[in-house]
């Protein structure tokens, strides 16, 4: 494997910047200060550049197996890695879903030949598989967690049956993560609007998909999770009145439940639905103004803990109307860092918060080894960004299989240059070395 020494690097870690050097030797940090090496070694000079931990996103959707005229695990962890996402948790709603360990561990084999990036599955709930859901008990330290739609989403696995969650909740020795909107009250508002003869538009959705319904579940979850002592962790908040379910009282790592924020939340508001329409449906919905700003200050009080993206492609074709048949999802992982510098830019976020938020606090709230930091002995998952290279994001220089983004013309205000993945340099200057594939992630639990 080649060795790599990055010189003169400003390195983004741990809540402070220092300029140094960093040696990379058999996929790992050898050394971070002033460097003198007999190694053999490519030297980079980074002097200006920015060096950051690989982002690690704790939710995607690369829809292999049974959707891949969407997307493949292949190409979308290569858009990630192209994007300085080094490592990412994918979920069980694919075709057919990750319902059982065989399924899930087919997944695991074709990212293992395939896969950019450095990867971990969810295991998938039904209503009726909570045997086969507790069997993760067993391999705690190689799956990320346990996942469960408490609202239905782009799939049918919708879990609404009391004694299953209670069961879950109750047993399950891992993390459970979900996606919490109130079915009850979605179908209810839907009904409503149905009833009263309106049209329905993409500015409805958030109607549909209220507040009233992200809360109530989420109040679920916590009940549950408090109830059993069980370790949670509620996926892309959405709104203000969620937020006081959440606590900064306390570290990241002695948290039993811990919240995510999706990068479109913080981007986009209900108004941008006039210009982009169903491009920007997703579950659960964007909101107004008032909920964005709710989130950006929950997440710089640490009360929102990690950042992600809910990558979730659907072709073009399918984001078109009527509502009930426009899918639900963005594209999104290839520009959630450069999306996330920009409000570093705009003086909303610091460079510090972004590398805490988007991968030391993702390896400390799934315990993952020995990743998500800058520290000598980790694997050598690193981004180097150049902030004097602004992106504009075009379809030509689009990744993802679906071949579009709802970020199509902004200029964001930085360039990723170079992206290693194990010590391995997967990507520089907009080529890519595939000779070498990511890793299973593990989990120190």
């Amino acid at each position: 494997m080649q060795n790599y020494l990055i010189r003169n690097a400003r390195i983004v870690n741990e809540g402070r910047i220092l300029e140094a050097d960093l040696l990379i030797v058999n996929g790992r940090i050898e050394k971070i200060g002033s460097i003198h090496t007999g190694t053999k070694v490519r030297e980079i000079d980074a002097r200006g550049q920015y060096l950051f931990p690989g982002a690690i996103d704790d939710q995607v959707h690369f829809r292999e197996p049974g959707l891949t005229h969407k997307a493949t695990i292949y190409t979308e962890s290569r858009a990630a890695v192209a994007g300085g996402v080094t490592s990412f948790m994918e979920m069980p709603n694919t075709i057919p879903p990750a319902l059982t360990q065989d399924e899930l561990e087919k997944k695991y084999a074709i990212a293992a030949t395939t896969s950019l990036g450095n990867y971990s599955f969810f295991m998938g709930t039904s209503n009726d598989n909570a045997d086969e859901v507790l069997r993760t008990n067993d391999r705690k330290k190689d799956i990320a967690g346990i996942k469960i739609f408490m609202g239905s989403s782009t799939g049918s696995m919708l879990v609404d049956n009391h004694l299953t969650l209670n069961r879950i909740f109750r047993d399950a020795e891992v993390l459970i993560s979900t996606h919490c909107e109130d079915e009850r009250i979605i179908k209810k508002n839907y009904e409503e609007l149905r009833i009263s003869g309106t049209v329905i538009e993409p500015k409805h959705h958030p109607i549909i998909r209220d507040a009233e319904a992200c809360f109530e579940s989420s109040l679920t979850a916590i009940q549950l999770a408090q109830k059993y002592g069980a370790r949670l962790h509620i996926l892309h908040i959405s709104t203000a009145k969620e937020l006081q379910l959440f606590s900064n009282m306390m570290p990241l790592a002695e948290k039993k439940i811990t919240s995510e924020v999706c990068v479109h939340h913080l981007h986009f508001t209900a108004d941008d639905y006039e210009r982009l329409g169903y491009k920007i449906k997703c579950n659960p919905a964007i909101k107004s103004a008032e909920n964005k700003a709710g989130l950006w200050e929950a997440l710089l009080d640490d009360r929102l803990d990690v950042i992600a993206t809910d990558h979730a492609p659907h072709l073009l074709s399918e984001k078109q109307p009527p509502y009930e048949k426009a899918h639900a999802g963005l594209p999104l992982v290839q520009h959630s860092l450069l999306l996330m510098l920009h409000y570093y830019k705009e003086g909303k976020i610091s460079l510090e918060k972004i590398a805490e938020k988007m991968s030391h606090a993702v390896a400390t709230c799934f315990q993952v080894v020995d990743r998500g930091y800058i520290r000598e002995g980790y694997h050598a998952d690193l981004v180097l960004v150049d902030m004097a290279k602004p992106f504009t994001v075009e379809t030509s220089n689009i990744l993802y299989k679906c071949g579009w983004s709802p970020l199509e013309g902004m200029e964001l205000p930085a360039s990723v240059t170079h992206t290693w993945v194990n010590g391995h340099l997967v990507y520089e200057n907009g080529q890519f070395d595939e000779s070498n594939k990511g890793m299973r992630l593990s989990f120190n639990r």
